[in-house]
């Protein structure tokens, strides 16, 4: 059940991703942040107060930490492809996704069986290979140098702050509902704000054109519902590693949708992300 929650958690995140990269060549990408993350949070508040859960310091405590390492991971994930660097941010965050709750679920008590660790292993080469994209390493704009550096320490950050934001929630006593993941997504709405602000970017929303990035916000609100209780369910050494291939869904999407080719190194990646499943799974 954890894994098949985790998968959930995993295409519904990927698809979230895939409208808001969509929809960010026709709209400025804080103001798609923005809009999805504070709808998201709004309809939780409404879920939240309906179902009668628990409103804990805890909760807010931990929905808050998840959405400021959520909402730092998407300011320097998009300060990273904006000068640029998307064939190195986009796959160390990813894998710095996927490698932080392993590494944390692992400290606070986690045991994997032998057969689940080769597929938490395979699954880190499985995220930078479908991340990087054409060869393995994607495509850096050669100005990239010139605006400052070659974007790893923006991936490296990018995929701490979503690392510790799939951590965090993990932490949130069971209790609490989706109080939260409510936090998380109100918290990251407030990050993009100040990440905007201090990138003297326009974040507020004042085209029809912006409405549609409601619906990434429902989708993430549902890929961390799905996570949460994947967490309930399993390891978080287990359940953050599926969640993490993400990408995967964003690729496939691209494929059915755009049209999109799929890369000799993609390919391979997506392989190795079936592989990595069905190992989890079986161990």
């Amino acid at each position: 059940m954890a894994v098949l929650l985790a998968l959930v958690s995993a295409m519904l995140y990927g698809t979230s991703d895939f409208i808001g990269g969509v929809l960010s060549t026709r709209i400025r990408p804080w103001t798609a942040a923005f809009t999805g993350q504070l709808s998201g949070g709004l309809i939780l508040v409404v879920a939240s107060l309906a179902s009668g859960s628990e409103l804990s310091w805890s909760a807010v405590g931990w929905g808050a930490l998840s959405g400021l390492g959520g909402g730092i991971g998407v300011i320097y994930l998009y300060r990273g492809l904006a000068n640029g660097r998307m064939g190195v941010v986009a796959p160390l965050s990813g894998v710095g996704a996927a490698l932080v709750p392993a590494v944390v679920g692992v400290a606070l008590g986690d045991r994997p069986s032998p057969l689940s660790w080769v597929g938490i292993i395979a699954a880190l080469p499985a995220t930078w290979l479908v991340a990087a994209g054409e060869d393995g390493h994607g495509a850096v704009d050669p100005s990239a140098a010139k605006r400052g550096g070659s974007g790893v320490l923006d991936g490296l950050i990018a995929g701490a702050g979503f690392g510790i934001g799939f951590a965090a929630l993990a932490q949130a006593p069971t209790e609490s509902g989706q109080w939260p993941i409510t936090f998380d997504l109100l918290t990251a709405a407030l990050v993009a704000i100040i990440g905007a602000t201090i990138a003297r970017q326009a974040w507020l929303p004042r085209e029809a054109s912006a409405v549609p990035a409601i619906s990434t916000g429902v989708l993430a609100a549902a890929a961390l519902v799905a996570f949460l209780a994947a967490t309930h369910h399993g390891m978080l050494a287990v359940t953050g590693i599926i969640a993490a291939l993400y990408p995967a869904a964003t690729v496939l999407l691209a494929v059915v949708v755009l049209r999109e080719h799929i890369h000799r190194a993609q390919a391979l990646g997506l392989g190795l992300c079936a592989v990595a499943v069905a190992l989890v799974a079986g161990g």
